[in-house]
């Protein structure tokens, strides 16, 4: 709630008028609790998990030719049933995890320093605090996969995440309880490092669950414009350790490939994609050399 009555007394305590964000800001939340404004993210994440795979689910369905050959694993299809089943098993855990853990959160966030009040923050400061919450949620959340990769991390938690080898965008928060759990740590850790206004933490968090939808839609769109973020993993990236299943030692990053990088996890999908990249150039060669044509397809898992 801001400490402020009127429009006209906010203006006096910053000496300047409200720009037209932070005048839309007090309407809405002048008489509204910090508490109130913090449970905002439950009705987000329910939206979220619930509309943005929605296009992906089409797609799944209609097999539209001009979309389905960008499907990264074209022989695996999911029926309508299969899928809302897997949303029906996301919102039960959202109900009984992930909405009350967001409840009871609250203390940790005004402890660590999130505002709710006026000036709000610059464009520049939003994105540069955004930047650095993905930076430290990947390389936390790298080591913490790596761990649930173990063989006992593996059997009593992470497998469950892993049943969908082709994964679809609803499986993207489909996990056991206990993960749901450790993998929040990484997405609190940078807001607690560098805590800023309460719009910043809506955005990270929506944000976050809308790429972890992206790079499990189990589709790689030329035109995606993740494509255009340096080191950015993407849905034909985290796809393949999807694929290999089981204990996969490939690809752990969240979001981007550095981590895998430096500590040579991502050796595995290297040596695949050089296989393929050499039995596309002999396809296209052979058909050359017959008088045909080639037609260009992405790189699949079959």
């Amino acid at each position: 709630m801001l400490p402020y009555q009127s429009l006209q007394e906010a203006e006096a305590v910053l000496r300047r008028n409200l720009t037209f964000s932070e005048t839309l800001w007090f309407n809405y939340s002048a008489r509204k609790s910090d508490y109130f404004l913090y449970c905002h993210n439950i009705l987000f994440l329910f939206l979220i998990f619930s509309l943005v795979p929605l296009p992906l689910l089409f797609l799944e369905i209609k097999r539209l030719a001009g979309f389905d050959k960008h499907k990264i694993q074209p022989k695996v299809r999911l029926s309508l049933d299969e899928m809302l089943r897997c949303y029906k098993d996301v919102m039960r855990m959202f109900l009984l995890v992930v909405g009350p853990l967001q409840l009871v959160s609250y203390p940790s966030v005004k402890i660590i320093g999130i505002r709710t009040g006026l000036p709000l923050p610059s464009g520049w400061e939003i994105l540069s605090q955004l930047a650095v919450y993905f930076m430290i949620e990947d390389y936390t959340n790298y080591w913490i996969h790596r761990f649930l990769h173990c063989k006992w991390g593996y059997e009593k938690i992470h497998r469950v995440h892993h049943e969908y080898t082709a994964p679809i965008g609803f499986a993207a928060p489909y996990a056991h309880w206990a993960e749901i759990l450790i993998l929040g740590i990484p997405s609190f850790l940078g807001p607690a490092i560098v805590p800023g206004h309460m719009i910043t933490f809506w955005l990270w968090i929506a944000l976050r669950q809308i790429e972890a939808i992206d790079t499990h839609s189990g589709y790689d769109f030329p035109w995606s414009l993740t494509k255009y973020i340096p080191f950015y993993g993407g849905a034909e990236y985290h796809d393949y350790h999807h694929y290999v299943g089981g204990y996969c030692q490939s690809n752990f990053a969240s979001v981007f490939t550095y981590c895998d990088y430096i500590y040579g996890t991502d050796k595995g999908y290297r040596h695949q994609k050089k296989i393929l990249q050499k039995l596309k150039e002999e396809l296209k060669n052979g058909v050359e050399q017959n008088g045909g044509s080639y037609n260009k397809q992405n790189d699949k898992f079959d």
